[in-house]
């Protein structure tokens, strides 16, 4: 297929086609980006808050730490005044980069959503009593979030592939790290990573710009400025084992297998090829292992600040399929490496991968992602228009550099989730096995 169908067929989506404008671009005197996209006639509005530093920061041992000071910006009471009082919604959340906060409601709520939001990251409210209930709730529900096997399988493959580098902790923590979270480390987080020159505020809606600069100015202004920001900077992850790590669950009668290598950042100028490389290993993949017709199949590039993951994982029928996919999966990185990918090949991979952009950039939040984005990541290129050119841009022996970037000689890790007993034998064939939990005496 031609690249200039590709372009008939795939429009690129723009914020103007989606019934946006290019924000107007400010900023307070404190340092904070403000992006202000009127629509007028709306009659609701919506703010986004991104504070650019995430749960990447979490102190070693203390894994939760950031999740933990996110849960302190809203309680319960403003969370069901969002709701029932203003008829609006009130989401947070927490990624390796980043804290999000959205806001919505109508119009003219403004001003008190944006008091909401001034007291959550300005007024944060870290009294002993606030951080042990806080402490105690996300304790809670640690322990009462039942964990699938195909989550633990995600879960251990990147402990295995980056240890204990950030992008290998759980964001949320566990009961034990969130233990030994203490007041002080909150309140250091706080000064180090609340601050207005680390954070992106947007704007979405029926709301005039100088009257929503007026009110930033008038409840965030006073927002004082950090002196400096904290660069994200970690020692690089040692080189994962090369055994497969096998996590016994007896009463599975299949088995969640994954496959990864360490993936690119998201500011990488090459993050576009590793996106059409996910579309060309599943299709491969699914190609070489019949056996996994009509199974959850998912190969996915997981790109953060300073890395990601590129992992390939299925639900295997048997332990016979489980081998079988592991060897395939590790098959199908060594050719994508060594040899470049038809033009026919690449020109459906490329469709795919478009298609799955597109579909996620049909609302405003969507591209007020890719805005917010712009900044954590210090680029234009990781999502909207200008991916989708860099895609369309590619060539054959572009993707093969990429992959060989990606794949070429590159520690792999594996995990394998599901009956030990019946695993181990067939792993065994396709490489070296660590069973979780069993000690091996010296001989």
């Amino acid at each position: 297929m031609m690249l200039a169908a590709m372009l008939v067929l795939l429009p690129l989506f723009t914020a103007a086609g989606q019934g946006l404008t290019e924000p107007r671009r400010e900023q307070l005197l404190n340092g904070l980006k403000l992006l202000i996209v009127n629509r007028q006639g709306d009659p609701n509005v919506v703010l986004r808050l991104r504070i650019h530093s995430g749960s990447a920061f979490d102190l070693s041992g203390k894994e939760g730490l950031i999740s933990l000071l996110t849960d302190a910006l809203f309680n319960a009471e403003t969370r069901e005044y969002v709701k029932d009082e203003l008829g609006g919604r009130l989401e947070v959340s927490t990624n390796y980069d980043a804290i999000n906060v959205t806001l919505e409601g109508k119009a003219t709520d403004f001003e008190r959503l944006a008091e909401l939001l001034r007291n959550a990251v300005v007024n944060t409210q870290l009294t002993p009593d606030i951080v042990e209930q806080l402490r105690a709730a996300r304790i809670k529900t640690v322990r009462e979030v039942n964990v699938a096997p195909d989550m633990i399988a995600d879960r251990a493959v990147a402990r295995r592939l980056f240890g204990t580098h950030p992008y290998g902790r759980l964001v949320g923590g566990s009961p034990e790290t969130l233990a030994r979270v203490e007041r002080a480390d909150l309140l250091l987080a706080r000064e180090r990573f609340l601050n207005p020159n680390n954070t992106t505020l947007i704007v979405i809606g029926g709301i005039e710009a100088q009257r929503a600069l007026r009110v930033f100015r008038q409840f965030l202004g006073s927002w004082r400025k950090s002196d400096r920001t904290v660069p994200a900077t970690f020692r690089q992850p040692d080189a994962p084992d090369a055994r497969t790590l096998l996590i016994d669950f007896p009463a599975m009668p299949d088995a969640e297998v994954r496959l990864a290598v360490r993936g690119l950042a998201r500011a990488d100028r090459d993050f576009a090829a590793a996106q059409v490389l996910v579309a060309l290993a599943r299709e491969r993949w699914m190609k070489s292992s019949p056996e996994l017709k009509g199974k959850a199949v998912s190969v996915v590039h997981e790109a953060h600040a300073q890395g990601g993951v590129f992992r390939m994982g299925v639900s295997a029928p048997s332990p016979v399929a489980a081998a079988q996919a592991l060897e395939s999966a590790r098959g199908v990185l060594r050719a994508l490496a060594n040899a470049a990918p038809s033009a026919d090949e690449l020109d459906i991979a490329r469709r795919a991968t478009i298609t799955a952009i597109n579909d996620r950039m049909k609302s405003g939040e969507s591209f007020s992602d890719v805005w917010l984005d712009e900044q954590t990541y210090k680029s234009d290129s990781t999502g909207g228009a200008e991916l989708l050119r860099a895609i369309n841009s590619l060539t054959p022996p572009e993707v093969q550099r990429v992959a060989a970037r990606l794949f070429l000689n590159t520690p792999v890790a594996s995990v394998a989730v599901g009956n030990a007993a019946t695993l181990r034998a067939e792993l065994a064939r396709v490489g070296g096995v660590e069973v979780l939990g069993e000690t091996t005496l010296p001989t």
